[in-house]
């Protein structure tokens, strides 16, 4: 399929603010996906292309906030491995079974998240008093939101924010961090399941990928800057709109 040279200038817009958006809190697909979509790229080819961009924007995005000391990589191995083994898992499982049941339940948990984290002010602020051991935590969400991630993939950045501002304490820069490294494996993981079944458009790719690295800078070097009073009115932000979206898209359904 060939596309109009103007389509891949609004792709390029659309990797460069998704990278953004990514970078600070998560989200990014709400952006990249339906655009890639709405240029007429398959449905299987569009997710795969995606996977390709926005792994390259969250590989820069983690390896600026290792650089500002907001990652601790040994710490992370645990959780990145098992984030990767069942990330793979879940993107093997999609094409055999249906994702429907998750459009359903997702939207109002991620409400009652955003209502949630609204209602608790100083939560990210600063750290706090872990709830729940790193090797524990790493095992269970690693396997349950690696697989989600996988298999579904639209509020993951959002769920790792809020377990780790949640049950280990971190404050909002420390989980950014955090998230974006297990965002990574996830998204290679599934990345290399895309590859491998031949569902990715390279052309496309690499120039969203061109965006995302913009973007992803621009975006990692906010949050480094600006702390944990910047991230949060995204974050609640994208929440809110990423909730709105599946919501909608079950009701046209």
């Amino acid at each position: 399929m060939t596309l109009p040279c103007w389509t891949y200038l609004v792709l390029f817009a659309a990797g460069l603010l998704a990278g953004l958006i990514d970078a600070m809190a998560g989200g990014g697909g709400l952006i990249s996906l339906p655009v890639l979509l709405w240029v007429g790229v398959p449905p299987k080819i569009a997710l795969g292309t995606n996977k390709l961009q926005s792994s390259c924007g969250t590989a820069l995005a983690a390896w600026r906030y290792g650089r500002a000391g907001l990652l601790r990589w040994r710490d992370l191995r645990l959780g990145l491995c098992i984030t990767f083994l069942s990330a793979m898992a879940g993107a093997m499982t999609v094409t055999r079974l249906e994702s429907d049941i998750l459009r359903q339940i997702i939207p109002p948990i991620l409400v009652g998240l955003a209502i949630w984290f609204w209602l608790q002010p100083r939560l990210g602020l600063e750290r706090q008093t872990a709830r729940m051991r790193p090797m524990v935590f790493a095992i269970l969400f690693g396997g349950v939101l690696g697989f989600y991630d996988g298999f579904f993939g639209p509020g993951t950045g959002s769920f790792w924010m809020l377990a780790c501002l949640f049950l280990l304490g971190l404050d909002l820069r420390e989980a950014t961090g955090h998230t974006k490294a297990m965002n990574l494996a996830s998204n290679l993981a599934s990345l290399a399941v895309f590859v491998a079944s031949g569902s990715v458009r390279y052309d496309i790719g690499v120039v969203m990928i061109a965006g995302q690295l913009i973007g992803a800078r621009l975006g990692s070097g906010l949050v480094i800057t600006h702390g944990a009073r910047f991230i949060r009115p995204i974050f609640l932000a994208v929440v809110v709109i990423l909730a709105a979206r599946l919501l909608w898209e079950n009701l046209a359904r």
